[in-house]
């Protein structure tokens, strides 16, 4: 186990901190979240409004509908965190116009100390909150979620199964989507004949040194016809070597 000052942490702040560690809680996540070998805190944005009413929002300045988080509602949630660093983190927003988050960002934030991750609602967030806080945007695709609760759990999986000690083999990691720059080969197990579909005769030969030229050429041809975006960068990549 980690000695405490090297433990991964996530602190979110969200308006609804009841939501965590929801799926974190089980599987791996949940047992190394249980055995300490990663931390989860949640602060609830909505705790550091100053008015009797308790108000996080206002109306967009210049009109327009819906509403958006107030600045100094969430600088000041910020601020008591950042207060509390023993080491710098990053601080993040899960947001639609960030930049997408890829493996490579995933192992990075794998390799720090951990993250701050704010989750935005309704219209969004002061933009002023961003500029004066210096906060990264990141988004996980082209579409909009009602919150930024569901992005949150989407990234700290990401990064925690890649953990030590978290996965139970390593070895699985390497061959992943996205480890090689490539999408995985397709798989199988048995029964060796189902439906009238065999596994293809290579996976059963033996031949290990076939078997990891067959799943390169799988890989390679799923994410040309898949991912030409991908496939692109994958071969300036390789001939760069």
């Amino acid at each position: 186990m980690p000695e405490a000052a090297n433990i991964w942490s996530a602190t979110v702040l969200s308006l609804f901190p009841e939501m965590f560690p929801g799926p974190l809680g089980f599987s791996l996540a949940g047992k190394a979240l249980e055995m300490g070998l990663w931390r989860l805190e949640t602060v609830d944005i909505r705790s550091f409004a100053r008015d009797k009413h308790r108000s996080v929002d206002a109306p967009p300045a210049g009109g327009g509908p819906g509403m958006v988080l107030r600045p100094d509602v969430l600088a000041a949630a910020v601020d008591d965190v950042r207060g509390r660093e023993a080491r710098p983190r990053p601080l993040i927003y899960l947001s639609p116009r960030g930049a997408p988050l890829g493996q490579r960002r995933v192992q990075t934030l794998r390799d720090g100390p951990g993250v701050v991750l704010i989750c935005g609602r309704f219209e969004g967030v002061d933009e002023r909150l961003l500029a004066m806080r210096e906060i990264e945007e990141v988004s996980l695709g082209d579409f909009i979620l009602s919150g930024g609760e569901i992005a949150a759990l989407a990234l700290m999986d990401a990064v925690v199964r890649l953990l030590p000690g978290v996965a139970g083999s390593p070895l699985s990691l390497q061959e992943e989507s996205f480890s090689k720059g490539l999408l995985e080969y397709p798989q199988y197990t048995k029964p060796a004949d189902w439906e009238g579909m065999a596994v293809p005769p290579v996976l059963l030969s033996g031949n290990h040194a076939e078997i990891r030229r067959w799943r390169k050429a799988q890989a390679e041809e799923i994410t040309r016809r898949v991912r030409p975006d991908l496939w692109r960068r994958y071969v300036v990549e390789d001939q760069g070597e």
